[in-house]
């Protein structure tokens, strides 16, 4: 069996590890980093960057430029208003209600982005074992919904992988912070504040099964929101003084974005900073620069409501787990975020006691999925991971209300049934409508999907059995099956539909995916032809001025000749031309090679006749033998 490898695919940065013998590594991508930023950008000759250095080229191509797309993911164009206003690019309403981002009419869903995102990571991967990967385990957040989980299995998809499991990322930062320590019984609290969503999970661990007993959240705060609210105070500020809003410029918005993730960073181990930014915009031709000190008071003074939201899911979650607060043995961070010391102070205020900070937070959650990995392969024994669902799932009944058939904080994967009838005489059919949340009316919760069952025999109301079976797999993802009990007539349902796209949607996408795959090694190929042109350009005229007059004449224009037609090459960017060139220079340099060493050679050889001819073969050196005494250690 390959390797399954474990993928942390988050809003700010990805990351990815795998198990080599008996733990987790890290992979490094080939721009040296540990972690990836989660950044696509779409350049105008067709060429597609990922990580950093599309991160480089925001600020001139902001509204190409793709981040936090992992906010959208199984979203509703209508349940993500806010976010999309925010965006630099282009968030437009798309089929079935998703949400797509328009690059020059191109429509791209969410799945999409990230599944080039994953791309890089599954390359990353390659590079680093030496061989192809098919299978992986990817994160997410605990809070998740059933379409989010969803889109992030068919973003996996897109990207040429099977997802083996989807596994929580508090649940994960917890297994590779208790892998040392599975002998040991202890009660711990995962805080998980990453760069688009917020998670805390309550897990109990010992003999080397990890129990998750409740998990709460808000995929609507993260990272992202704390820049945001230094991107608010910034244009603000400027407004104040020019009367200007440079949120409505893409890419004075952009320079303001990457500002503010600087200055929170900064000031997590300043007291004060000072963001600059020259030549922000300009008034009737006038040149306006923006320089504002932001001290670490102010930041937090901002950022309040932020942390502060973070504390009630950290209750609920006490509450549902059925413990107090002393009851915590450890309490984890995980996500760069929580490096606010903010939010640092409050964590320690809420649980009573430091949290620990001996996890990497960027790192801790791909270890975890690549330690879940070799659970799937059989290269991790002895360990168990019981994860919940964290939202209650049901059906509309009569008068709008939510019948929930499984609750939150289930242990999964799980199975339950409940058994209905129709509400009208004869009734032939009935809809079942699902829904997943924890509001009493259904209105109020997500709708998950429809599908009927009919061909039910007339009957009084109240008088035919529907048994409805609820069934979640260990991805936490929802298979639903209705079934007349008085005829056996059964009517199955997977919910896929919830994100939006259709089983063809998605092979389409997986084969645009690989098309724009082998694209972009052609790009990456051609560029390193192009390079390898310029550099052998570079050593052959330097060679030819060192060692010029010792090449004979007739190979020296052959080197000359193939020179010149190599420069031509890489001139057109010809890279049929540019081989066929290389090819030629490097045989005229290895037959020019063979002259020039036979030429030294018969030197030293008609050198050392003469010198035996006039009888200088004495030994030119004084040998003297001496003593010497071995010094035992």
């Amino acid at each position: 069996m390959g390797k399954i490898i474990g993928i942390d695919l988050g809003t700010t940065n990805s990351c990815v590890s795998v198990m080599e013998g008996n733990e987790a590594v890290v992979i490094a991508n080939d721009e040296g980093r540990r972690t990836t930023p989660s950044v696509v950008a779409f350049l105008d000759n067709g060429e597609r960057k990922v990580g950093d250095p599309a991160k480089r080229q925001a600020i001139t191509n902001p509204k190409k430029t793709i981040a936090s797309i992992k906010r959208f993911m199984g979203a509703r164009f209508d349940e993500v208003t806010s976010e999309v206003s925010r965006m630099a690019y282009k968030v437009v309403k798309g089929d079935n209600n998703t949400c797509r981002v328009d690059i020059d009419g191109r429509l791209y869903t969410a799945q999409e982005i990230s599944a080039i995102t994953l791309q890089k990571m599954k390359k990353t991967a390659e590079d680093f074992l030496g061989h192809e990967v098919t299978e992986a385990v990817i994160t997410v957040p605990a809070y998740f919904n059933d379409s989010q989980r969803q889109a992030t299995i068919e973003a996996g998809e897109i990207a040429g992988l099977k997802v083996r499991r989807i596994i929580n990322e508090p649940t994960a930062a917890a297994l590779a912070y208790g892998m040392d320590k599975k002998t040991k019984d202890m009660t711990i609290a995962v805080y998980d504040l990453g760069g688009g969503t917020f998670d805390v999970s309550i897990l109990e661990l010992g003999d080397g099964v990890f129990e998750v007993k409740s998990t709460n959240g808000d995929t609507h705060l993260g990272g992202d929101d704390f820049d945001q609210v230094i991107i608010d105070f910034l244009a603000d500020h400027f407004k104040s003084q020019e009367n200007i809003d440079l949120r409505k410029d893409p890419m004075a918005l952009q320079r303001l974005k990457e500002a503010g993730e600087k200055a929170k960073i900064e000031l997590s181990s300043s007291a004060e900073t000072e963001i600059n930014l020259p030549y922000i915009t300009a008034v009737d031709g006038v040149p306006k620069h923006l320089v504002v000190k932001l001290s670490r008071s102010k930041f937090e003074q901002l950022a309040d409501q932020l942390v502060q939201r973070t504390l009630k899911p950290c209750m609920e979650a006490l509450k549902d787990a059925g413990l107090q607060k002393s009851d915590i043995d450890e309490v984890i961070l995980v996500g760069g975020s929580t490096r606010i010391p903010k939010i640092q102070q409050v964590v320690e205020e809420f649980f009573g006691k430091k949290p620990n900070k001996g996890v990497n937070p960027d790192e801790v959650v791909a270890i975890g999925a690549a330690i879940q990995g070799g659970v799937l392969t059989g290269e991790v024994k002895d360990v168990l991971l019981l994860d919940v669902t964290p939202l209650s799932m049901g059906i509309e009944t009569m008068g709008n209300v939510y019948d929930v058939v499984i609750e939150s904080n289930s242990t999964i994967p799980t199975k339950k049934s409940k058994v209905y009838s129709t509400a009208a005489d004869n009734q032939p059919s009935v809809e079942i409508h699902i829904l997943q949340g924890e509001r009493p009316m259904a209105r109020d919760n997500r709708s998950v999907g429809r599908f009927i069952l009919d061909g039910i025999p007339p009957a009084q109301r109240g008088i035919p059995q529907i048994e409805v079976t609820f069934d979640i797999d260990a991805n936490g993802v929802l298979n639903v099956s209705a079934q007349d009990k008085g005829t056996g007539k059964k009517q199955n349902i997977r919910i896929e539909a919830s994100t939006g796209l259709s089983k063809e949607e998605i092979e389409k996408m997986k084969n645009d995916a690989a098309m724009n795959a082998d694209t972009d090694k052609k790009v990456r190929e051609k560029a390193e032809k192009i390079n390898e042109a310029d550099s052998v350009i570079f050593q052959t005229e330097k060679q030819l001025k060192e060692i010029g007059e010792k090449i004979p004449a007739d190979k020296k224009a052959t080197i000359e000749t193939s020179l010149a037609a190599l420069k031509a090459a890489h001139q057109s960017q010809d890279i049929d031309a540019i081989t066929k060139q290389l090819e030629e220079l490097n045989q005229a340099w290895a037959v020019a090679s063979q002259d020039i060493y036979q030429a030294q050679q018969t030197a030293e050889t008609g050198g050392a006749t003469q010198e035996k001819a006039s009888g200088n073969n004495q030994e030119s050196e004084t040998v003297t033998d001496i003593e010497y005494e071995d010094v035992k250690k």
